[in-house]
């Protein structure tokens, strides 16, 4: 049956025969693995023949774009022995490299979960990573048929809607007709993207490549939202919620929805749609150009789009109109938005892309692997005899080869293979199919309309993707990792070695010298940047004392050190490795509180009484000098009971030197004060609605060559939340402070309350196992998981599972500036249930605390410069208790900070110590969240990396599985 009219009269029978096929298989789940292959051809409607010893595949879908003449593939051949033929890429050892997973985007439209079996080239989605085996099989190998005369009269499908112009994109946002969203995609089923819109509650979803439009993971772009009736129904509703709803609709929109809630529209318009994408990436051929057109016209019709003669849609042709009441003049688009979303909790809006308005700088480093075997095989058959004719081998101009990426958040790209690095053109030529298995990193360059592929270059190749250096280099270049060693500029800021405290420090700052303080850190740790101290006042006082390394002395606002440090924003801690955010010389040495030298401090103390209320506090600049390094077991050992002070004078090895005039008795006293101080506020902490979301973590145990060897969970020791309790402290009072001083321009970090529809689902899911769960507010949501804590004792990995599914309504802690939400109850910490929170403790590896400690210089010297000033006045009725410290002393002078004498020292204040404005401020925030995230991907990507070469050497068991399942689920704060 090789005529087009016999093609044409067999369509209707092949898709009736599909239906019944599809119907018998859903009772037949046990043949379903055999049948995958078969049945994504079925589906997409393609029958395959066998001409010339090739496989061609003949369009036999009902849509109107059938050509009357014979669409045949290009003459590739195709392996016999692989059954899934185009682009299957096998790797042998690694399960699924998500390196960068982060929380899955929100999952809706479930039944586009029927194309997970597949991607576009038809071939069956790799789950494994990163040691491929270089097969025959055949793949699709992209070719422009431009420069191939026979092909110059064919017209290539149109896939995909024109962009809007920059004009037209201003436009739709000024009048609120489409919207600027940030672009995530499913991490399970690429063909499912999620739009989230600032001041929305709800992600808008897209699905479907067409609907995408060529946006790639992480992408600010503009989104047309559709008409509500093709809303989708929002998981985790049951059907009878919907039907009141339904009801509402207007009648126009019920006639369309039963469907639209199902979707099955939209899956089927992807499935349709795909088949226009499938004949241009395998090598189908239209020679009817008026049959493509019209299939290409009706699929973009029935996506939504309409841009016939370059008509861009009005807001009234893709969202239905609400109600009277809520078109007020004072209501704008977002606030609609929200209002109809409101109304119709059931259904997630849908939409799509019209235009990119930013793009991801994940563009520039896509890690993946080059599928050379479709090359290969393009090129003259199998892997021998392309090494018999080497010559043969040539590379021609306009040649493609398909790049896999090992994350699959990201399309599959198309590389010239005449853009390729000298190493990997030259073992092309060579005929070296092991190419395959290099880990290369690819940007993208282009992607145009008529393209299922983006186009990309190849930037960087890290070597044999199953072996951990390669995948650690590829780890770090794609989170855009700065590993290169810091400037000759940058280091020109450094001081002299050796370094002594100038004696103008010592004048000018508290020398507590003589006092008892000591840092507590892991044994491994080189960069000291905080440590602890206590005294036991009358009455029963304690006075508590958290110590800073003061890098802002060494780090001064707009130097080469402070731009650098700034671009890097963070410290990246990997298992074995660390990539500081600040020189050596700085991080280990001079900054660092290490043990026995004078070091250069910003302190804060707090006298506490017995029920952990803060009575007083001081904060200021000081000169300290630790007696002693304290690891976290040593400490722990303290608090146990196993520490003998008798027997101090002949420690074992292990134990750190004592320096000074202290004896040991004075680490013991002070670390067991301290921990009974930290337990009061720990349990403030939790009665004022605190919230702890983690369990056990792994910790990897490594051989002398750095291999790990075994792990073991981790939980949280008591040491643990003797210093959380103090560091949180500490940053909630420099929170205070610097909001009070800059109200506008403070840099301070907020963690927004969960998703309601997540946390509604887990809700569901506790009560279905018998657990009572309360979420009204963060208090009685930690209050219900201690309640299933206890009743869950006896099974720590059912509470675990418990644990990680809870995570998953919360949303990620941002850096933000004060002057950005007007509303200061917007400032709040969901997760700790602080009012106003910051970090100020860690200034060595995090820049978020740099600019803090320098706005807490600003407003100790606006106090400074404005008690100067009242002191030059004739009458002086001021406080002496405000005389000071009427922004960091525990009670505000409002009317002192808001006075035209405290504006004017607060003014001159924040220029002497580089505090940015709000316009710097924000950009700043951005970068430093962009960068927290990366680093968190970084530590999350390594555990897995370790886990796999762990599991791969082992016996996989199911605790193991577990271990790898709740091993991220921790909020940062």
């Amino acid at each position: 049956m090789r005529g087009g009219s016999a093609v044409e009269q067999s369509q209707p029978m092949v898709v009736d025969e599909v239906v019944d096929k599809e119907k018998k298989k859903k009772n037949r789940r046990s043949n379903r693995r055999s049948n995958k292959n078969s049945s994504v051809n079925e589906i997409r409607g393609e029958a395959t023949q066998t001409k010339n010893g090739y496989k061609t595949k003949n369009l036999t879908s009902s849509m109107n774009c059938s050509s009357t003449k014979q669409q045949d593939l290009d003459l590739h051949p195709l392996s016999e022995q692989d059954p899934t033929g185009a682009s299957t890429v096998t790797f042998s050892s690694m399960p699924t490299m998500h390196i960068n997973e982060e929380e899955s985007a929100e999952s809706g439209s479930t039944q586009s979960q029927l194309l997970l079996a597949t991607d576009l080239c038809g071939s069956i989605i790799s789950r494994s990573c990163p040691e491929p085996i270089a097969n025959d099989s055949s793949c699709w190998a992209y070719t422009n048929k431009d420069d191939n005369p026979s092909h110059q009269s064919e017209a290539r499908c149109k896939i995909f809607a024109p962009h809007w112009s920059m004009e037209a994109v201003n436009e739709a946002l000024e009048k609120g007709d489409a919207f600027k969203a940030l672009y995530r995609v499913n991490a399970h089923n690429r063909l499912e993207a999620y739009c989230k819109i600032e001041g929305v509650q709800t992600d808008v979803l897209i699905t479907g490549i067409a609907a995408q439009n060529r946006a790639v993971e992480g992408d600010f772009v503009l989104i047309k939202v559709d008409r509500l009736s093709l809303w989708a129904k929002m998981k985790g509703f049951s059907n009878n919620s919907s039907i009141v709803e339904d009801s509402n609709l207007p009648t126009e929109a019920n006639g369309m929805h039963s469907d639209i809630c199902k979707g099955k529209s939209k899956v089927d318009v992807s499935y349709e749609y795909s088949n226009c994408t499938l004949l241009s990436e395998k090598g189908i051929h239209h020679d009817d150009d008026s049959s493509s057109e019209a299939y290409n016209q009706e699929m973009i019709e029935r996506e939504g789009y309409n841009y016939i003669n370059g008509h861009h849609p009005s807001t009234s042709d893709s969202t239905e109109k609400v109600s009277s009441s809520q078109q007020n003049d004072g209501m704008n688009a977002i606030e609609r938005l929200s209002a109809m979303i409101s109304s119709y909790p059931t259904k997630r809006p849908t939409g799509r892309v019209v235009s990119i308005i930013e793009r991801s700088p994940r563009r520039d480093g896509i890690v993946g692997f080059l599928n050379v075997n479709q090359w290969f095989n393009y090129k003259g058959g199998s892997r021998k005899d392309a090494k018999k004719n080497r010559s043969s081998l040539s590379v021609p101009d306009r040649e493609y080869i398909q790049l896999t990426p090992t994350h699959p958040k990201y399309p599959k790209m198309v590389v010239l293979v005449k853009d390729l690095p000298d190493s990997i053109k030259k073992r092309l030529e060579e005929g070296d199919a092991t190419i395959e298995m290099e880990l290369v990193a690819a940007r993208i360059d282009e992607w145009n309309e008529e393209s299922p592929f983006p186009q990309a270059h190849v930037l960087h190749v890290f070597g044999r993707g199953g072996e951990v250096e390669p995948q650690i280099n590829a780890i770090l270049y794609e989170n855009a990792i700065c590993c290169s060693g810091f400037s000759p500029e940058s280091l020109s800021c450094l001081p002299c070695v050796p370094w002594e405290v100038p004696q103008e420090e010592l004048l000018s700052r508290k020398d507590l010298r003589n006092f008892c303080i000591f840092t507590i850190d892991p044994s491994t740790a080189t960069d000291l940047d905080d440590a602890l101290s206590i005294e036991r006042l009358s009455d029963g006082i304690s006075r508590v004392g958290v110590h800073i390394a003061d890098v802002s002395y060494f780090v001064l606002p707009g130097t080469a050190l402070d731009i650098e440090a700034q671009v890097r924003s963070t410290s990246v801690y990997m298992l074995q490795r660390k990539i500081p955010m600040l020189p050596v010389l700085l991080s280990e040495e001079v900054g660092s509180l290490n043990p026995g030298v004078d070091r250069l401090a910003f302190s804060i103390f707090w006298d506490l009484n017995s029920a952990g209320d803060v009575v007083d506090r001081w904060i200021g600049r000081t000169v300290i000098r630790s007696c002693c390094k304290l690891s976290y077991e040593h400490a722990q050992d303290i608090i146990d009971g196993k520490f003998d002070v008798e027997s101090s004078n002949t420690l074992g090895e292990g134990w750190p030197q004592l320096y000074g005039q202290f004896e040991w008795s004075d680490v013991v006293r002070s670390i067991k004060s301290l921990y009974e101080v930290s337990k009061i506020l720990k349990d403030k902490r939790f009665t004022d609605g605190a919230l702890r979301l983690e369990n056990s973590k792994p910790v990897f145990l490594f051989d002398e060559y750095g291999t790990p060897y075994d792990s073991v969970l981790s939980g949280r020791e008591d040491l643990n939340f003797l210093f959380e309790e103090f560091m949180l402290l500490a940053n909630k009072t420099a929170a205070e402070v610097i909001a009070r001083a800059f109200p506008d321009s403070a840099l301070l970090r907020r963690h927004p309350a969960p998703n309601m529809r997540k946390l509604r689902e887990f809700e569901a899911f506790c009560s279905k196992h018998g657990l009572q769960l309360d979420t009204s507010s963060s208090g009685q949501f930690h209050q219900s998981l201690e309640q299933a804590r206890e009743k869950l004792k006896d099974d720590y990995v059912l509470f675990d599972i418990l644990i990680n599914y809870a995570t998953r309504p919360m949303q990620l802690a941002s850096y933000f500036c004060s002057g950005d939400f007007k509303d200061d109850t917007d400032w709040g910490h969901y997760a700790l249930a602080f009012p106003v929170y910051t970090h100020f403790t860690s200034p060595l590896r995090r820049y978020p605390d740099l600019v803090v400690h320098r706005t807490l210089n600003a407003a100790l010297e606006a106090e400074k410069l404005y008690w100067k000033h009242r002191r030059m006045l004739p009458k002086n009725n001021h406080r002496e208790g405000v005389r000071g410290r009427f922004l960091t002393g525990i009670f505000y002078d409002k009317d002192a900070a808001e006075s035209l004498e405290g504006r004017e020292a607060l003014s001159v204040a924040a220029l002497k110590y580089g505090v940015p404005c709000a316009d710097i401020l924000v950009n700043v925030a951005t970068h430093c969240n962009d960068r927290k995230l990366a680093c968190r991907n970084v530590k999350d990507a390594c555990v897995k990396l370790y886990m796999w070469i762990l599991l791969k050497k082992k016996e996989v068991l199911f605790s193991c599985l577990i271990l790898y399942l709740t091993s991220f689920s921790t909020i940062h704060v």
